[in-house]
């Protein structure tokens, strides 16, 4: 049936009708929701906002633009009210069950979440074309953007969008987006070697060393898997340690806390990225998240809150 057709029985009240119409594009609007935001529990808010601000507009479209186009200018400004709306409160840190050593930073993005790949685009294609664009560091950089700077480069960068429909998206004039995005674009500039193929060979060996050592409290052997700058992340707490040195130091610490309980790592995926369900004594304890450069460690990233079920794994190891 034309979308004409849909898009009159939708207006007629028709719900049926109107999933038609948005269904096809659920997925890829909580993956904009969450690009801009960070926080998969904030995208799916949004999403469920943007298809209700939809409903509620349909008498209002006009059919200039296609469906999807109308469907991205309501999630992309509902995400920005909600930034601005909400100042960004960050959740409350947790409170470590030992005494961790000094931090090296501070994390301000604790509101980052992993995004499980269950949830990404079907077709493998689509899933992995734009990878970058998915990965931790990517979505974690967005966040220190201002907030319609990453609006401009995800809708203009990621999703191709022109500069006019851009600019029509956001109700601003086409030389200020062009100016967000040449300064997105320098913020975002650096490059770092590539990752492993997901699903390689590569990637698997290197994530089955991982798992070995750090289940074994091998921290020389974990070492040997690191980057020279490798730094670890914990969020929602903000305290990161970055260099070796620093992430030795809290690994020891962490190690001598948990003393002779069995740690289990079972393999997932999240932000297109090889990522492991932590479990201590058979209960979970986060998700670790890798970021790989080359054939060695750049980040580690662990979840201390994640709903691990949300990522095809059990609730306990046990």
């Amino acid at each position: 049936m034309a979308e004409a057709d849909v898009l009159d029985r939708a207006r007629s009240g028709d719900d049926r009708a109107f999933g038609e119409l948005t269904d096809p594009y659920r997925r890829e609007l909580r993956l904009h929701c969450y690009r801009i935001l960070g926080s998969l529990t904030d995208a799916e808010d949004l999403l469920q906002e943007t298809l209700v601000a939809a409903w509620q507009g349909l008498t209002g479209f006009e059919g200039r633009a296609s469906v999807r186009a109308w469907l991205y200018r309501i999630a992309t400004n509902r995400c920005l009210n909600a930034v601005r709306d909400r100042a960004r409160r960050a959740p409350e840190a947790p409170l470590p069950p030992f005494e961790p050593p000094p931090p090296t930073h501070r994390n301000e993005v604790t509101w980052l979440q992993p995004y499980p790949d269950s949830l990404l685009p079907d077709s493998p294609e689509e899933r992995y074309e734009r990878r970058e664009s998915v990965e931790l560091a990517f979505i974690r950089a967005l966040q220190r953007l201002p907030p319609r700077q990453a609006a401009t480069l995800v809708l203009r960068d990621v999703l191709g969008y022109s500069t006019c429909d851009v600019a029509g998206m956001l109700d601003t004039t086409t030389t200020a987006v062009k100016g967000a995005l040449q300064r997105a674009r320098a913020t975002l500039s650096e490059r770092s070697a590539a990752e492993p193929v997901p699903g390689s060979v590569e990637e698997r060996i290197l994530g089955e060393r991982f798992a070995k050592a750090f289940s074994a409290y091998d921290v020389e052997a974990l070492v040997d898997l690191l980057t020279d700058d490798a730094w670890l992340a914990m969020p929602p707490a903000p305290h990161e340690y970055h260099g070796v040195p620093a992430i030795v130091s809290f690994l020891r610490a962490s190690d001598a806390w948990r003393g002779d309980r069995r740690l289990t790592l079972l393999p997932t995926r999240a932000n297109t990225q090889l990522a492991f369900g932590c479990y201590l004594a058979g209960d979970p304890a986060g998700l670790m998240v890798l970021t790989l450069r080359g054939d060695r460690i750049r980040a580690l990233t662990r979840f201390l809150t994640a709903d691990l079920p949300r990522f095809g794994l059990p609730r306990s190891s046990t």
